[in-house]
């Protein structure tokens, strides 16, 4: 993993928390923040990137591109784009 993949995965594993968080009543997130940063990652991804990530995060399926980043892709319902 790169260190451009390494901080998209804090991103989405905060926003996550995040999530779950502001959904109990708990602390308020900038959610608009954490997207703009993860909009601005998804665009330093190297060529090399695996395009699985990319297509997950170009279509905001943020929690299958954090199991693809935490080795764990198996886990990922196939969706309708196939």
């Amino acid at each position: 993993m790169n260190t451009t993949e390494e901080a998209i995965l804090n991103v989405l594993l905060e926003l996550e928390t995040a999530a779950k968080n502001s959904s109990s009543g708990g602390h308020k997130y900038d959610f608009q923040q954490l997207f703009a940063r993860l909009e601005d990652l998804a665009g330093r991804l190297p060529k090399g990137s695996d395009p699985m990530l990319r297509h997950y995060l170009d279509n905001k399926s943020y929690q299958k591109a954090r199991l693809l980043l935490q080795g764990r892709e198996e886990e990922n319902a196939r969706g309708s784009c196939g």
